[in-house]
């Protein structure tokens, strides 16, 4: 064994095992006849017949079994296989000391499988072609084996991995595509880019317990599109904390295994990573959809915040049922995968198609559902700026808020469009990684080279640092809408101890509050609009109130007594109007 050579074209070879020494011939070829790819696995295959060649129970055992694991090299496409009675002799002298050992005769060395002849191995036309060979240069085999998994990067059977189509093995662990700086340095920044997320969506969230009737439909689903992100961001988190130790099965020295990658369910804490993990980002992707389905229903159909409201059953039952399916289904087909550069687990790491059918597919669906609502809720708000009569208050504020609603899908689609591409990208090149990846390391492994590679190629770091970067800053953009003097406020008098109730919520400006934007909507063009301060109904009436809004002051007092006079002025002209009328 310590003679085995490794091997990239297949062509003859010098016969390293040291029980086919000294036979007839001296050179051989693999894969053989087993289907062992190179002399080392052929060696420990036959480790289990020492015993009966040691003991010489049988003269025809020892040609025999060197026919099949180190067959004779003969001129390509020409193999030589020993004869029936060759393989009946053998098996019938030692049957007693395979009994003896405990040894069963393989099933892949039946002798019915052999040519029906009685002649020795090798043949002499056999050796007449090996010293043919011998005067040329070797040929080399022109075909393509395949991956063949290392011994280093098998699995137990029973937990069902796959690797570039072998069975029961698994990625590598460090990387297969970088240095083990090159991961630190990733990790380090996916660990800042979550904390950085993780504060952010943490504070929107907490800006809406501090008074959860302030974001009222239509906005409310921007504070539960926090909250998935928000726990996006904490899986990265403690991906930077546990660095390898989930997404990756500890080596085995004993047994020549090394590191490889977590695969299917059968790790609590990697499935647990992946569920939060899997199910959010999709929940949030949903999240963002409804709040575009929410955005057009008060801008087209022109809904008011009760009328909207009432469909927040569907919604929440859209938003977290559809992940929930598809992240029950992908534990079904046992796709988890663990990500040894960020931590975590995910899926698609390995598998093209479970990234294109459970990763891309959903991403680019809620992609195009939302910007055609988007965009058709932006068309109706502009052609009230345009075509209806507004005071110039209401005017510049239904600009501000447009301006508003443009900047936060701004935000929000162009990180996870860069995302889209990344994936896109790493799917088109995933063959060719890979490929190379097995080219420069099938030596080592002892494995089969890939034939005739045309393209070669390896991941740049970048992608993967834009790709984790831009699915943790898609949940920043909710700090973008709660941000305002009211959050000051609020945030002010809570960590002083006290709540005030202000009469009006600032952050429900012009289509936020769903009776001025039916007001808009709804109006008659002949008729002058000032917005009323507060309202929910989804009636379309203009009404006249004193002013936009209220500000908060240290007078608050003496503006109650002003909006309480203002009011009762209100409906006293509203009264008189009626019975001129």
């Amino acid at each position: 064994m310590d003679s085995a050579q490794s091997h990239s074209s297949f062509t003859c070879e010098p016969i390293g095992l040291r029980m086919c020494q000294g036979l007839a011939y001296n050179t051989t070829f693999m894969p053989n006849l087993l289907n062992h790819y190179d002399q080392q696995t052929a060696a420990l295959a036959m480790e289990t017949f020492h015993p009966m060649v040691n003991l010489a129970c049988s003269a025809e055992l020892r040609p025999f079994l060197c026919a099949l694991y180190a067959p004779v090299c003969m001129e390509y496409g020409r193999v030589a296989l020993p004869c029936r009675s060759l393989c009946v002799r053998a098996k019938r002298d030692c049957q007693t000391l395979m009994d003896m050992f405990g040894v069963t005769w393989p099933d892949d060395m039946d002798c019915s499988r052999f040519p029906d002849c009685d002649e020795s191995y090798p043949r002499a036309v056999d050796l007449l072609t090996v010293e043919s060979l011998t005067e040329e240069p070797p040929v080399s085999v022109q075909r393509d084996y395949g991956f063949w998994c290392p011994r280093e990067l098998k699995v137990d059977p029973e937990l069902g991995y796959r690797f570039l189509g072998a069975r029961d093995c698994s990625p590598p662990c460090p990387n297969m595509y970088f240095r083990r700086e090159e991961l630190a340095l990733a990790r380090y920044f996916i660990g800042v880019v979550s904390i950085v997320c993780l504060s952010a969506t943490l504070f929107t969230f907490l800006t809406f317990l501090i008074d959860v009737t302030r974001f009222r439909y239509p906005e409310r689903p921007i504070i539960f599109y926090a909250v998935c992100y928000m726990m996006v961001s904490l899986v990265f988190f403690l991906g930077f904390l546990l660095e390898d130790r989930v997404a990756c099965n500890a080596a085995g020295p004993g047994s020549f295994r090394a590191a490889t990658v977590t695969q299917g369910s059968h790790n609590k804490a990697c499935t647990l990573l992946f569920m939060t993990l899997y199910f959010f980002t999709m929940a949030g992707s949903v999240w963002w959809v409804v709040l575009t389905g929410t955005w057009f229903l008060a801008a087209v159909p022109k809904w008011g915040s009760e009328a909207i409201e009432k469909k927040a059953l569907l919604f929440h039952a859209s938003a977290w049922g559809i992940p929930g399916v598809l992240t029950i289904t992908l534990l079904a087909l046992n796709k988890i995968e663990g990500d040894n550069v960020s931590g975590v687990c995910f899926v698609g790491l390995y598998d093209v198609g479970t990234l294109r059918w459970f990763v891309l597919a959903p991403l680019c669906v809620d992609v195009v559902v939302g910007v055609a609502l988007l965009l058709a809720g932006i068309v109706a708000l502009n052609r009230v700026r345009t075509e209806i009569p507004l005071e110039k208050e209401n005017r510049d504020k239904l600009v501000k808020f447009m301006i508003r609603i443009g900047v936060f899908s701004v935000l929000y689609l162009v990180p996870l469009l860069t995302v889209i591409g990344c994936l896109v990208y790493e799917q088109s090149h995933r063959h060719v990684w890979e490929t190379t990846w097995v080219r420069d390391r099938c030596r080592d492994y002892h494995i089969p080279c890939p034939y005739k590679v045309e393209e070669t190629g390896k991941p740049d770091l970048v992608l993967f640092l834009m790709k984790y970067l831009m699915g943790l800053v898609v949940g920043i953009p909710s700090v973008f809408w709660v941000s305002s003097k009211k959050t000051c406020f609020e945030w002010a008098s809570f960590l002083q101890g006290r709540r005030r109730k202000d009469a009006v919520n600032e952050s429900r400006q012009v289509l936020q509050e769903p009776d001025f934007a039916q007001s808009l909507l709804l109006r008659d063009p002949a008729t002058p609009v000032i917005r009323k301060s507060r309202g929910t109904s989804t009636q379309g009436t203009s009404t006249h109130a004193s002013s936009t809004h209220l500000a908060i002051g240290d007078d608050e007092r003496s503006r109650a007594g002003s909006v309480h006079s203002r009011i009762s002025s209100f409906h006293g002209s509203l009264h008189r109007s009626r019975d001129g009328r």
